[in-house]
């Protein structure tokens, strides 16, 4: 139950206009308060709390008011009654929205042939959490991992395997297609072939050049070439989605990048150059999406470079037009940097000028950096950019130590859950546009707005009712504040639900976890339960309201893509 709009909704059909309904700071001003009298003081020709006087008979006729009390100059405090809290209070369900959405969200953009790095990290994890809530409020949805699969990293690669192995039969061009090649390529060296041959590029203009002729033929269809591809192609897409299993996040619908794209640049240059949107400027082919209205630099959208060869950029607009048609979506949602801002501002408007997609159907969200103590991008004490799998094992380090210190006892994947649950949690708590500050000793704190926090009180609850045994439904059960707090938090949960995806903002599923793990331990603390002196029927309602938050806090704690361990 949403119980933020029940009761907005209903106070709003009592008066007959439109008022703001407000959750009170201190709930001991009340559950909600609203500004009914002072909107409708004008129209009513009255003194805002002269009219709040002849409001407050009105609301206190909704079956679910307890009490409503004039406060400042008009403001009107609503408590709830304690029954019907109890009544609707339960364990949070799948929603099915009146209107379901088709979304495409491009996340992860994982790279073939490198190592995934920290900048990863953000778009896995908030990506993966927002199509979990999606999913969460019955929204249809397809996950894009748009892998880097066909550039010239691809090209540096295979030049870097002929260096090291001119011997091979795949740089020769009488190759066959489907020959076997006894050549195994180690998953940890391969990773070293790209910054490997990239800087050597650097150093070498003629394995630059050769570089760029590799892939042109490549991009041909060069047997060779391709069949080298598809053998380091499988090995990291393996990588990938050891990756993926290890931060936990769901499987993508696609695992497809630019090489699929590809297929659909002829389709799509049919388009353009049928609406004459393709110039000619210094070799390159050109897109001009800079507006009349524009006031800052808008450089055109790159369609091919100045030796004919495809982009980044011709190959993003052949993907959506490849989504377009595959999943007609109401929404394609990227989540990349902030500082790709300007590339899809140029996408979409290009997409738009084609007729491809409306530019209205795009959402960019980006995201900020994650940096050291220092302020800065966060790097290894080696000083070199930190590697997605650098980031957990730093945490997992730092909570073996915390386990350490006090003195428990706790198995590798335990250990490697909370460490998930330090990184995922810190990185979901900011707002996504926010940098934020990544300190392993901090996240991994057991108290405090943390990930291991939230883990260890879903812990508890179910440490509680394991020993219990069982819980029976509840008919009547005199609330205390404790508990009363606790069941409106719980009942809050769709609008959280709701709102952080309307305003996609995963960071509220987060803040709202931790604020209900200070209820729930502020109720553990002062409602004992188990305890022998405590009375059955107290008893029953306690267990009652444990398996309610039990099982809010992990809905919340899975559609963050967390796991509860069973202990602590």
């Amino acid at each position: 139950m949403n119980l933020y709009k029940y009761v907005s909704d209903a106070i709003n059909e009592k008066l007959g206009f439109t008022a703001n309904l407000e959750i009170p700071r201190n709930r001991e001003f009340g559950d909600f308060s609203t500004n009914a009298a002072m909107v409708g003081a004008k129209a009513a020709n009255k003194n805002p709390r002269e009219l709040a006087g002849e409001i407050l008979p009105k609301l206190q006729e909704l079956d679910f008011v307890e009490s409503a009390t004039i406060a400042g100059p008009g403001f009107i405090n609503i408590k709830i009654k304690d029954e019907f809290i109890l009544k609707n209070a339960s364990a949070p369900k799948p929603m099915k929205k009146q209107k379901q959405l088709v979304l495409d969200m491009d996340y992860g953009a994982y790279n073939v042939a490198k190592s995934l790095h920290i900048g990863h990290l953000r778009t896995s994890i908030v990506g993966d959490t927002f199509n979990r809530i999606s999913k969460f409020l019955g929204h249809k949805t397809f996950s894009w991992n748009h892998i880097g699969d066909w550039g010239k990293p691809m090209a540096l690669v295979i030049a870097w395997i002929e260096k090291m192995h001119p011997e091979l039969p795949y740089f020769r061009d009488d190759f066959v297609a489907g020959t076997d090649v006894d050549f195994d390529i180690d998953p940890m060296e391969l990773n070293t072939y790209y910054p490997s041959a990239s800087q050597f590029a650097k150093e070498n203009p003629d394995f630059q050049t050769h570089a760029q002729m590799i892939k042109a033929r490549f991009q041909d269809g060069h047997p060779g070439y391709f069949a080298l591809y598809e053998k380091f192609l499988k090995i990291s897409l393996e990588t990938m989605n050891k990756t993926v299993k290890r931060l936990n996040i769901l499987p993508f619908d696609y695992d497809l990048g630019e090489r699929n794209a590809a297929k659909y640049l002829p389709d799509v240059e049919k388009i353009l150059r049928a609406k004459n949107l393709i110039q000619e400027s210094d070799g390159a082919e050109i897109i001009v999406v800079k507006r009349d209205s524009d006031t800052a630099p808008m450089p055109p959208y790159m369609w091919t470079d100045s030796r004919g060869a495809d982009t980044y950029d011709s190959t993003d607009l052949a993907a959506v037009y490849c989504r377009k048609i595959t999943d007609n979506p109401d929404k394609l949602i990227y989540f990349t940097d902030l500082r790709q801002g300007l590339h899809f501002e140029q996408l979409f408007r290009v997409s738009e000028l084609a007729g491809i997609c409306d530019y209205d159907r795009f959402e960019h969200i980006g995201y900020g950096t994650i940096n050291g103590a220092d302020g800065k991008p966060f790097k290894t004490r080696d000083g070199n950019a930190a590697g997605l799998d650098d980031i957990l094992d730093i945490a997992n380090d730092a909570v073996r130590v915390r386990v350490i210190e006090s003195g428990k006892n706790l198995d590798d994947e335990t250990v490697s859950i909370i460490a998930l649950a330090a990184v995922k949690f810190n990185d979901l708590l900011h707002d996504v546009k926010s940098d934020y500050i990544f300190d392993p000793k901090q996240i991994t704190n057991f108290e405090g707005r943390t990930g291991p926090y939230v883990l260890y009180t879903a812990v508890r609850l179910n440490s509680v009712l394991k020993r219990a045994n069982s819980v029976n439904e509840l008919s009547q059960y005199q609330m205390g504040h404790d508990e009363r707090d606790l069941l409106i938090q719980v009942l809050d949960f769709e609008r959280t639900i709701e709102t952080a995806f309307e305003n996609r903002a995963t960071d509220m599923i987060a803040n709202y976890a931790y604020d209900l793990c200070q209820l729930i331990n502020t109720f553990y603390h002062n409602c004992p339960i188990l305890r022998d002196d405590v009375d059955e029927s107290i008893r029953a309602g306690r267990l009652y309201i444990a398996r309610i938050a039990r099982d809010t806090l992990a809905t919340a704690i899975d559609l963050m893509g967390l796991k509860i361990p069973s202990e602590m």
